[in-house]
Order: structure tokens, then C-alpha cells, then sequence
């Protein structure tokens, strides 16, 4: 008998940089049980190049990625999803479509290191703190006992690590 995988979405608006991290993050830390998806309610079109670079940077894989509508993800033939993360604020406060399999939500907000503004160490530093944070959070994730938790302790658990 196989062990569950779930299926884990991070929104961020534009689906080009805080989500594209996690992704990459919760796919390399979370594999094979975890499977990880992003997309962004108004999708850039394209990934910044120095959120594939921060994952390079951690000895991840940077193949595959492309910014996505969230509306791929609440399709009838769209994966179920388990768990679904807002990564940016905006995102948190916009009215998400129905994902299918009814999955568990929380708020894991972190600046947009596309926002900031500098030189490029300063940009650079800024993805790096980023991918920290995210990293941080999901290996949190991944230490919960998700088997022996009730699923209004483990929606608390994970608003809980959004704090973190």
C-alpha cells in the first residue's frame, strides 16, 4: 500500500517569484509526498529570473517552471488538492475560486522581493531571504504528524507556521 501524496497549491498574485520558490521548496524538501503546484490570480507570464536563480542557489532543480493562472487549478480535472497557501498578502485578500478536494488554507505572507529596489546585492539578498523564510515554513509543514492530527488541530498548526 502507497503512501498519500498531497497535493499542495501556493498562490501569489503574479506567480513569478514568492510562489515559483515554494513550489520549487515543498517539491525538492517534500518529495515523494508531497506535490507541490503554484499560480497567481493575474499571472505575470513569465518567472523572474532570480526566483529560479535562489533555487539554483539551493541545489534545486529550476527546469519546468512558468507562471500560471489560478483558474488551471479549479478545473474539474485539475489535481485535488490537500493544502492550498497564499504567499503575498494581496493574493490573501482576493475571493479564490473553489479548488477541488476541498483543501486546508492558511496565510504564509512574505515580502515581494520583486518589489525591492537597489543594487543588485540588495535584490539578490532579498530572494534569499525569501526562500529562508518559505524554506522554514514548509520544513515546518513537513515535521507535522499529519496522520495523528484532527483537521482543526492541523488548520491551526498551519496558521500557525504562517506566523513564523
Amino acid at each position: 500500500m502507497s503512501e498519500k501524496v498531497y497535493n499542495v497549491l501556493f498562490i501569489c498574485t503574479h506567480n513569478s517569484a514568492r510562489s515559483i520558490i515554494a513550489e520549487g521548496l515543498m517539491n525538492h524538501l517534500g518529495s515523494p509526498r508531497f506535490r507541490a503546484f503554484s499560480a497567481g490570480s493575474h499571472p505575470a507570464g513569465a518567472v523572474q529570473p532570480e526566483a529560479l536563480r535562489v533555487l539554483a542557489n539551493l541545489q534545486m532543480p529550476t527546469n519546468g517552471f512558468r507562471s500560471k493562472d489560478w483558474l488551471e487549478f479549479s478545473r474539474a480535472d485539475a489535481p485535488p488538492l490537500d493544502f492550498v497557501f497564499t504567499v503575498c498578502d494581496k493574493a490573501a485578500g482576493e475571493v479564490c475560486p473553489v479548488w477541488p478536494g476541498q483543501p486546508m488554507t492558511a496565510h504564509w505572507g512574505v515580502a515581494d522581493p520583486a518589489a525591492v529596489a537597489g543594487s543588485d546585492a540588495q535584490k539578490a539578498r532579498a530572494y534569499e531571504d525569501t526562500a529562508i523564510v518559505l524554506k522554514r515554513r514548509i520544513e515546518l509543514m513537513l515535521a507535522l504528524p499529519l496522520a495523528s492530527l484532527d483537521r482543526l488541530a492541523l488548520q491551526r498548526e498551519l496558521r500557525e507556521i504562517g506566523t513564523r
